[in-house]
């Protein structure tokens, strides 16, 4: 969009203000925001938010909005007033749990460049002297997290947008949004009509209201989170200036859900520790009939009450006094607890940031300011996509139990493997029946069950005997994945890939509009099947694709998942068709050396090398059932993927497993998988590379073909290429065979942290684990010795030439 459009911002607090701020600093000057309440304190969740700004997170992105968060705060003033308080941030541990956690944080930090250190209970008692130091293991502390002032930062925002021309217009109610031609034309309000080229629902809990209003579904629950006063403290009486109301660091209690902050001579304290306290928006009373405000609702003295007791045994002062006020304030939680940003696909100029706290305020309202500026954030933001959602996971039914059950894991320790408890199953493949005779253990992604070994394996362990593991490498892995690895290099392996996502594009027009929204070369004959990427403009990669031509005009599309088809359909011309099949089609992969002798005797069509090559595709029959049958190998050994429809899903299995068993056939899961394709160096989206990275620095420049006409990105990889980076994605061995990291721990070079791990895995084959990282090009070099952090340990290891198995691609290509 041109900066001289109209934008209408639906919501003041402090997104609304950011995002006004950032867009009339990009030289918008038509930008209006409405807002329902009072200015400056509209009542929505701003106007009680505590302020904490924690930096460190398992997400990269979020860690980036909050460090922008920490970084604009702190250049913003209020009457002399400063807009974030740097006294830090301290996390105490009283279990083991929680202080191996506290190393593990420790790396994320040094992963994403956030300051921080480990220090002891002595340590954490001088930060707090509150502290009953007896109950401390360690903590870990980040002198640069803060308290943000969010009324103050909000009208600080306001008013450097209104010197640009923004107009800020309390009291104003949202009733609907017009649209017309499939985009927005104005929002509607009690006091008037504003024409709108874009509409940016910032509205907190109230968004998915105004979602409804344009016929957009906001995936986001909002729940009650308690907060509660203290009296005043004689330990502090003097201790802190009224004027910034705090001088020691933001103290959290993760293993009783608990936080606390100080408001000069009383102290804070939240609470994730209560039940869950769903929240419907359109029964919450309107500013003027609220008892205090909208999002603050009754205090339910009851649920505080063990966060109390567990507050005094923590911080025994309080013994001696009381709560003194409390409330049930209103949040916003998705089925992720990631922020919800993006523009509309079937609503074009309407825009959300939403779900989105006081920690990542600004940095959200940067990438969303970029994004409708520019065309693209900054920074990689696929995890808070709109548009990342599986059809399966917007119910509201869905959206309301995961966003209670992320209340209650706000402050647990997660594993990054750690599947959602409910609602399970989901969405399961039509093999999902022998997957559970077969002693499937199943974690989830997407919605999709998905095994990672097979308990009936369990006899093929004795022979092969990976090194044991630590006890957080331990959860939801078992040896058994080093038997089914090794049976799929040795002899043959079924794997279930219909979770992979599956589009048909077709009409036409289907070879120049892919042409043109992809790297590689798709203009080769039917049969062909195709490696590429989807890139955006500035050259980063959206996604890596296998495009199969079945016939002149009709592909099958193998994607990453939602965002693919949306990207798609967003840029699809009339002539063309994108169609999800994912839902009705199914994929089994036979891979290992023995493929072709299982698969041969049960189809009519030569599938020798020669008839049937590498990275070709036939449409043929497995018995019974009709496939489309793609030589593909995503675990570095012969074979195919057998893709058809869901009703013959199961006799396409039975049919296989039965030919199969004079083969020494097994089932294989993904933690096999995982393993084999980074033996094979084979890149995952991502992980291991986002729009953040183009594809010379993923080291798959082989997939962009720069003169086969334009495409999306071309031009910014014009003088570009493997000679030109500056970091590379770095192939990476453990040095000690029974070393194990799990993936974004820090590299060490020279005792300097230098990079992240993307991906990590043991590799069965190898004999070590294989770990991916992003590293300094001069640094990415085979032989250099680096050292991967891991719970606070400096594991060495070694950058490898890569692929590590059948580099020549032999085996693949029998």
């Amino acid at each position: 969009m041109t900066c001289d459009a109209r934008v209408v911002i639906v919501g003041a607090g402090i997104v609304g203000c950011s995002l006004a701020d950032e867009l009339t600093a990009r030289g918008w000057s038509e930008v209006t925001v409405l807002e329902q309440g009072p200015l400056p304190a509209p009542g929505g969740s701003t106007s009680h938010a505590p302020g904490l700004v924690f930096q460190t997170s398992p997400s990269q992105t979020l860690t980036g909005f909050a460090r922008y968060t920490v970084e604009k705060f702190s250049s913003l003033k209020v009457d002399e007033l400063p807009c974030f308080n740097p006294v830090g941030g301290l996390e105490i541990a009283t279990s083991e749990e929680r202080w191996a956690d506290l190393h593990r944080k420790a790396g994320l930090a040094a992963s994403w460049g956030v300051r921080g250190e480990l220090i002891p209970p002595a340590r954490c008692a001088e930060l707090w002297p509150l502290l009953a130091r007896d109950r401390i293991l360690g903590g870990f502390h980040t002198p640069d997290d803060g308290l943000a002032r969010a009324l103050l930062a909000s009208r600080a925002q306001l008013e450097r947008a209104t010197a640009r021309g923004a107009r800020f217009l309390d009291r104003h109610t949202v009733t609907a949004i017009e649209r017309e031609g499939g985009r927005v034309t104005a929002v509607v309000t009690d006091r008037g009509t504003f024409p709108a080229d874009a509409v940016v629902c910032a509205a907190g809990f109230w968004g998915p209201l105004i979602g409804a209003m344009a016929g957009v579904d906001v995936p986001l629950q909002p729940l009650a989170h308690q907060y509660a006063t203290t009296a005043p403290l004689p330990e502090l009486a003097g201790v802190n200036d009224p004027r910034t109301e705090a001088s020691r660091p933001i103290l959290r209690f993760q293993d009783r859900d608990l936080y606390y902050r100080e408001h000069t001579d009383r102290i804070g304290i939240g609470s994730y520790a209560h039940r869950p306290l769903p929240v419907d928006p359109a029964r919450l009373p309107a500013y003027d009939d609220a008892p205090v405000m909208p999002s603050s609702l009754p205090f339910t003295a009851e649920d505080f009450a063990p966060s109390w007791a567990e507050s005094v045994g923590l911080l025994p002062a309080l013994g001696a006094s009381r709560v003194e006020k409390g409330f049930n304030g209103v949040f916003s939680f998705t089925p992720d607890g990631m922020p919800v940003i993006g523009e509309s696909r079937e609503v074009r100029g309407f825009w959300l940031a939403e779900a989105v706290w006081v920690t990542h305020s600004a940095g959200v309202a940067r990438a969303v300011a970029e994004w409708m500026t520019d065309g693209r954030p900054g920074t990689d933001v696929h995890a808070c996509d709109l548009y990342r959602f599986e059809e399966a996971q917007r119910s509201p039914a869905y959206i309301a139990e995961r966003g209670r059950r992320n209340f209650i894991e706000v402050y647990d320790v997660i594993h990054p493997l750690q599947p959602v408890e409910q609602p399970r199953p989901l969405r399961v493949s039509p093999f999902h029946v022998r997957q559970r005779e077969l002693g499937g253990y199943f974690l989830e992604a997407a919605g999709w069950e998905r095994p990672h070994w097979y308990e009936a394996n369990a006899a093929l362990a004795g022979s092969v005997q990976p090194p044991p593991r630590d006890a957080w490498s331990a959860r939801h892995w078992s040896p058994i994945a080093a038997a089914e690895a090794r049976a799929t290099r040795e002899r043959v392996a079924l794997y279930d890939m219909t979770p992979l996502g599956r589009l048909e594009v077709s009409g036409p027009g289907a070879l120049d509009f892919l042409q043109r929204m992809t790297t590689n070369q798709l203009a080769k004959k039917p049969g062909t099947v195709t490696y590429t990427l989807l890139l955006d403009e500035a050259g980063g990669i959206r996604s890596d694709l296998t495009v199969a031509r079945l016939s002149e005009h009709h592909f099958q599309v193998g994607t990453g998942g939602a965002l693919d088809l949306d990207w798609l359909l967003r840029h699809a011309p009339d002539d063309v068709r994108v169609t999800d099949i994912t839902p009705g089609t199914t994929c089994v992969g036979v891979w290992g050396p023995l493929a072709r002798d299982l698969v041969q005797p049960l189809t009519p069509d030569d599938f020798a090398h020669e008839a049937f090559g590498y990275f070709t595709a036939r449409r043929t029959f497995i018995g019974h059932v009709p496939v489309t049958a793609m030589r593909l190998s995503y675990v570095g050994e012969l074979g195919w993927e057998l893709y058809t429809t869901a009703d013959l899903g199961l006799r396409l299995w039975d049919t296989l497993w039965e030919a199969g068993r004079r083969h020494g056939v097994i089932a294989a899961g993904r933690s096999a998988f995982n393993s084999l394709r980074l033996e094979k160096g084979y890149r995952a989206w991502g992980h291991d590379m986002t729009t953040e990275h183009d594809p010379y620095e993923a080291g798959l420049g082989f997939a962009v073909r720069m003169d086969k006409g334009d495409f999306i990105g071309r031009a910014a990889l014009e003088g570009r290429g493997a000679g030109t980076v500056t970091r590379k994605l770095t192939c990476l061995t453990l040095d000690d065979p029974a070393a194990v990291v799990m993936g974004k721990e820090p590299v060490y070079a020279d005792g300097v942290a230098a990079g992240y791990v993307t991906s990590a895995s043991y590799g069965y084959t190898i004999g070590r684990t294989v770990a991916y990282a992003w590293l300094p090009a001069a640094i990415a070099v085979p032989g250099t010795a680096v050292h991967i952090e891991y719970f606070g340990e400096k594991v060495p290891a070694t950058v490898a030439a890569e692929p590590l198995y059948d580099p020549r691609g032999e085996r693949i290509r029998r």
